[in-house]
Order: structure tokens, then sequence, then C-alpha cells
């Protein structure tokens, strides 16, 4: 089952096979708080192939996303992750959330 989500939420607790898309922005961290996961970057261009980078985490660990776009995380072992939002968005005023790159971009595609 995957679940998508335009915003990423502070704490996402998934089961085995369980799997959650959301945007995120750049200098986002992940931190696996319990269990194990696998995490699909956002997609990047190398040359003129677009790619994907998958990382596995285990308890404990963390992961930083130097670029913002949308990725997605699957639970292999049941898991607890937490997201942390870089500096710059947890400063921000509401009205200036939804001025973020990756939500304008969500925004000009489902027209919202």
């Amino acid at each position: 089952m995957i679940t998508t989500l335009s915003s990423a939420p502070a704490s996402v607790t998934l089961e085995p096979g369980q799997s959650l898309r959301t945007a995120v922005d750049a200098g986002t961290w992940l931190q696996v708080a319990e269990g194990r996961v696998r995490v699909m970057s956002p997609p990047g261009w190398f040359g003129d192939t677009v790619f994907t980078a998958q990382t596995v985490l285990d308890e404990g660990d963390t992961h930083h996303l130097p670029h913002g776009g949308w990725i997605e995380v699957s639970a292999l072992r049941p898991a607890h992750l937490r997201v942390h939002a870089p500096a710059a968005a947890l400063a921000a005023v509401p009205e200036q959330k939804t001025s973020r790159p990756v939500m304008r971009f969500v925004r000009l595609l489902t027209g919202r």
C-alpha cells in the first residue's frame, strides 16, 4: 500500500510493505527511530538520463536530502521515521510556507 502526501509529516509509522510518497524541501533530514526503511531519492539528471538513488536505512541512521522533490519511503521492517524540515522552512511564517519551491511546484501540478 502506498500513501501519497503533498507535504511530509514530522513523524511516520509504517508496517512492512507500506510506502509513503511525499514532497520534501532541499535540506530535509530523515531519521529512523526504529525499524528499517528504503528511501528512493527525488529524481535527478545524469546527462540526459533521469535516475533515482535508493538508500537502505536501519534504526538510528539519518539521511540528508540535499535536493527537494518527491521521495518514497518503504518499510522493510516495522518502522518509525522522523522527518526534520530544513531550518529555513521551520522559521517561515504560514503565508511563506506555500512559497517554498517544492510546494509551488505541487500547486502548479494540482491547480491549487
